[in-house]
């Protein structure tokens, strides 16, 4: 019994890279079960076995997405950095370029967002994810702020892991417009010139 959970668990996982590969592609309009079987080399009513129709496919494949962009780990070579201010910048300039390292995912996850708008379980997974998201940048914010989780003066770090997350996101989006015209290192430096021109600056 454990081998063949074991097999059916890696069936899936391949059937759910297929459908990263097809909609990374053709976009989440040309997701079909179809074309998700012929990237498999699968039969139809094999992925139809895993996902019984079309919609859960792609809601497996959201979450893959969303592991992918919004979700955040945060390596000892930043969280060890004697000072908040260069912690918190270590971490968005590590952001900035995994964002934008890959512009299809994002893609992706930008048509999802779309989607999102008629669709209440693609806009739950989405929200839940960008709270998870910001809430990893609070201890952060909290720090350089100098507040801290849990007192009253929370909103400031949240506000500023908000902020931060923001600009994270939007700079993918705008590297997607114009991808030679800021730099994930130009964009740092733009983002601090406008927040020490707001008096934010540390």
């Amino acid at each position: 019994m454990p081998r063949q959970r074991e097999s059916e668990a890696t069936r899936r996982e391949q059937i759910l890279q297929a459908a990263y590969e097809v909609a990374l592609r053709r976009g989440i309009d040309g997701l079909t079960v179809r074309a998700v079987a012929a990237r498999a080399r699968l039969s139809h009513s094999l992925v139809l076995f895993h996902f019984k129709r079309k919609d859960q496919l792609g809601l497996a494949l959201l979450d893959r997405v969303l592991a992918g962009t919004l979700s955040l780990t945060v390596p000892d070579a930043i969280r060890t950095l004697p000072r908040a201010n260069a912690r918190l910048q270590a971490l968005f300039r590590q952001e900035l370029q995994r964002m934008s390292g890959e512009p299809r995912r994002l893609r992706l996850l930008l048509e999802f967002w779309a989607r999102g708008g008629h669709n209440a379980q693609i806009r739950q997974k989405i929200s839940e994810a960008l709270e998870r998201y910001r809430t990893a940048f609070d201890d952060f914010g909290g720090e350089v702020s100098g507040g801290e989780r849990g007192r009253s003066d929370r909103a400031v770090p949240a506000g500023l892991a908000s902020v931060a997350v923001s600009l994270i996101i939007g700079y993918p989006v705008q590297a997607m417009i114009d991808p030679e015209r800021v730099g994930a290192e130009e964009y740092l430096a733009a983002v601090r010139s406008a927040l020490g021109q707001l008096g934010m600056a540390a």
